[in-house]
């Protein structure tokens, strides 16, 4: 019989290989992850998890929501807000609505428990939504779009889901009181996102310690969401807007070392987080099915068709309706605002729920005030983990089809403003060696050293095309490949001399950094 500690272990395990075949066979992970979630609740042996369903909300969700909000940017985020806030919020809160009456038609369980199925599922997932299109090809505002969707969409519907919650708790619900008190909670999320931004701010940049920086920048998102929940406003928002102002402000304020460690350790605790998550849902599967009562699996087959169904057309009803509703009715907006059928739709069809909804399932209490069972709280899990497997394999598989069928291309938005910032950055840097040059405080051969160097680097990136997909890296792939040989041909030099002897492992080490450092300015973006 395996024990829990065992089962982790299994898990992470598990979460570590299927991301290698993802990789291999080129299939995002978050689809592989669901599946293997099924297969591993189907060995026999292992032991029964219950999830306290408040750690789900404060272990998962900060981490996992802070790191995509640093790294979005803000200035495409408020160039689109006029796309992005009706999608999350208007959208969010009519799918919620179109969802839970389909719920309540088709279950019978009462209303406000069809509120918290469909706050549930209502918001696309960022990190799903990532995993899937960071390799697709498609014009950098689509993918700002989703991104900023899936972000301040979570917020929108956990905030719906606590309302739901409270009104199957309760018994009672007003929407003039739900309302105000709707704006109040993400208005108070806002200033305490802000204040624990400026606050992350202020400790980072009196800190020159990359470890104990990392560790605060591991705590920040919890702070923001703790902070929010004691406060009783939105901790949800206060961690996206945290991250939002943190992201803006950590160029300037971080060093080079502690960019460099903690980027690596922030991708690991979201990957393991991720993986954790799909893989718990999957074993609780065979508890959910066991608990549920006498229905056939057609029946739970019919009710995801028909969720699914909704959900896909109640975004296509709204994105075309609201992309060119107000195009037809204007002349002036058409021709300001051109905006392509072919890019509606891809938006339209890129909806995949993932994380996020099953942490909403499962932070589902278990019992109500009265000590009776939450009124279809298993089958809410079990529909909730069929949408995100259906929405993650049909759309997230078909994704890649439909761009090619639509004739999507990338715009290079990206490439041609990276190249034009490492053109400026580097003519501004070799201004500066001239100025220090003139003013005799350097030896001329120190500065006649790294002239060279600059002017290597302007020469290569004046000779690049603007469309062409070598300028997202900083040199030219023949230049690459003779670097990397010369590199690797240095590191067997030296783990050769600690071999025989020459040298100890403390050199060996501080060498290989140096190695490391010049073979990461080599790479190219993934």
């Amino acid at each position: 019989m395996v024990d829990k500690t065992e089962l982790i272990l299994i898990c992470l395990v598990a979460v570590a290989l299927l991301a290698i075949i993802a990789r291999k066979i080129r299939i995002p992970y978050p689809i592989l992850l669901t599946v293997g979630g099924v297969v591993l609740a189907l060995i026999p042996g292992l032991p029964a998890i219950q999830l306290d369903p408040q750690l789900v909300f404060n272990l998962f969700l900060p981490p996992l929501l802070y790191p995509a909000a640093v790294y979005t940017s803000w200035r495409d985020f408020r160039a689109n807000l006029r796309s992005i806030l009706p999608l999350a919020i208007v959208l969010v809160l009519v799918t919620m609505t179109a969802t839970a009456y389909l719920f309540h038609g088709l279950v019978g369980l009462p209303l406000a428990v069809g509120f918290v199925f469909g706050a549930i599922i209502s918001p696309p997932d960022a990190v799903a939504a990532l995993a899937v299109t960071q390799h697709l090809r498609v014009p950098r505002k689509i993918v700002v779009i989703l991104e900023g969707e899936s972000l301040v969409n979570d917020a929108t519907s956990f905030i719906s889901f606590r309302f739901a919650v409270a009104a199957v708790l309760t018994g009672s619900f007003s929407l003039g009181q739900a309302s105000l008190r709707f704006l109040l909670v993400a208005a108070g999320g806002i200033c305490v996102g802000l204040a624990v931004g400026w606050l992350a701010t202020q400790v980072q940049k009196r800190l020159d310690d990359p470890p104990v920086q990392t560790m605060f920048s591991l705590l920040t998102p919890y702070v923001a969401y703790f902070s929010g929940e004691r406060l009783h406003v939105s901790g949800i928002l206060a961690v996206v807007i945290a991250g939002i102002y943190y992201g803006w402000r950590a160029p300037r304020i971080l060093s080079g070392r502690m960019r460099l460690q903690a980027l690596p350790v922030w991708e690991m605790v979201t990957f393991i987080l991720n993986g954790v998550l799909f893989i718990l849902i999957g074993l609780q599967l065979p508890q959910v099915i066991h608990a549920l009562p006498s229905i056939s699996a057609m029946h739970v087959a019919k009710l995801v068709i028909l969720i699914l169904s909704a959900l896909a057309l109640v975004r296509f009803v709204w994105m075309f309706g609201a992309t060119y509703l107000p195009r037809l009715l204007s002349r002036k907006f058409r021709h300001k605002n051109p905006v392509r059928w072919q890019h509606t739709a891809l938006i339209a069809w890129t909806g995949m729920r993932g994380a996020d909804s099953l942490a909403g399932a499962l932070a589902i209490p278990f019992v109500l005030a009265n000590g009776e069972p939450f009124p279809g709280r298993d089958l809410i899990l079990l529909l909730t983990f069929c949408v995100i497997f259906g929405t993650l394999v049909l759309q997230g598989l078909t994704l890649r089809p439909l761009v090619r069928w639509l004739k999507i291309v990338d715009d290079h938005v990206t490439q041609k403003e990276e190249r034009l910032a490492r053109l400026k950055a580097n003519e501004a840097a070799l201004a500066r060696l001239e100025e220090i040059e003139s003013s005799d405080r350097v030896k001329p051969e120190t500065v006649a050293r790294l002239r060279a160097d600059y002017e290597d680097r302007i020469r290569q990136l004046r000779s690049q095309a603007p469309h062409e997909e070598s300028v997202i890296g900083l040199f030219s792939p023949d230049f690459e490949e003779l670097a990397r040989a010369a590199l690797q041909t240095e590191r067997d030099t030296l783990i050769a001399l600690r071999n025989e002897g020459t040298i100890n492992d403390l050199a060996l080490r501080r060498i290989q950094r140096d190695i490391d450092l010049a073979e990461a300015r080599l790479q190219r973006p993934a």
